[in-house]
């Protein structure tokens, strides 16, 4: 059965690009794989989609270290340019003591100077599904490329992550304009909104003035551990949330989000596709670091343990 978003009967059959940050977050414990992107693509290829990250590292060994990593977890690394004059990036992740976290984030890296390439250009072209976020709009050479790439690509998902000072509203809103699928959580919804004009309260309220005032009918908010709210078209869907002890948050919704296009594309079935990306979330904020290897067994079990 086609899916939602896209007219696909199988995960092999899909084929979904990731732009953007690829990165070390840097724990108390050591570093971790990082960037929201590659959080994505990674969840993804677990589910067994055709997935593939479009990125930058440096010529340099945590260069190297990335694109070896990467590999063995089953991604190409050949749309990640090495760029000679630029460093790889890096994130000082600060956990707070229920497991939320917050980022100090290095500047003027790789990934903040992507340039378009004809392969980049292609394998978005050629892609279902191209998935971007809001960090890689900070530098003016990424956004660039990005405004290129949203043009010859099929269908757009816009991963909202919103890191202080790292965005701009006017970007923010041009890319939602663009966008045929957003995904934010509800602080960002707010804000936004509220930065937008809206004199609203309440968290429904507020997703259909995004949605009226972008024009963009399929919009997803996370609500941390009381869940998401997915609408698609004029019609909404809850999950209310997993009860987890939280390890740590990061990476969380970037699977939410993998696991929600992953489900959106190979059935029609909205109810089940937010409360399994919901339970893949929890799952992921159960475990230390944003990739955890989760089966589709365990998330089921997860979801159905009786």
């Amino acid at each position: 059965m086609a899916g939602l978003i896209v007219d696909r009967k199988s995960s092999e059959a899909l084929v979904v690009s990731c732009f953007g940050e690829v990165l070390w977050d840097y724990f108390d414990s050591g570093k971790r794989l990082g960037g929201a992107p590659l959080n994505v693509c990674l969840r993804l290829k677990a589910l067994g989609v055709d997935a593939h990250i479009l990125s930058a590292v440096g010529s340099d060994a945590l260069g190297n270290e990335l694109l070896s990593d990467i590999k063995e977890r089953g991604l190409d690394s050949d749309l990640v340019i090495v760029n000679p004059n630029k460093k790889t990036s890096t994130v000082e992740v600060i956990l707070d003591k229920g497991g939320s976290a917050t980022y100090e984030i290095a500047t003027d890296t790789a990934w903040d100077n992507i340039e378009l390439t004809p392969k980049i250009a292609e394998r978005v072209a050629s892609s279902d599904i191209f998935v971007f976020g809001s960090l890689v709009a900070r530098s003016e050479v990424s956004l660039n490329t990005l405004r290129q790439l949203v043009k010859c690509s099929v269908y757009k998902v816009f991963d909202v992550n919103l890191r202080k000072p790292h965005y701009a509203l006017d970007t923010l809103v041009e890319l939602m304009n663009v966008a045929d699928f957003i995904k934010l959580n509800d602080d960002e919804l707010f804000e936004i909104a509220g930065a937008m004009g809206s004199k609203f309260n309440s968290l429904e309220q507020n997703i259909e003035f995004i949605a009226n005032k972008t024009n963009t009918s399929n919009i997803c908010v996370t609500k941390g551990r009381h869940g998401a709210l997915l609408k698609v078209g004029d019609k909404t869907y809850y999950n209310s949330g997993f009860l987890i002890n939280v390890a740590d948050t990061v990476g969380a919704g970037d699977s939410f989000l993998a696991s929600l296009i992953y489900q959106l594309s190979v059935s029609k079935d909205a109810q089940y596709a937010v409360d399994f990306a919901c339970a893949v979330g929890a799952l992921v904020a159960q475990n230390h670091g944003a990739t955890p290897k989760i089966s589709i067994h365990e998330i089921q079990k997860f979801m159905n343990p009786a």
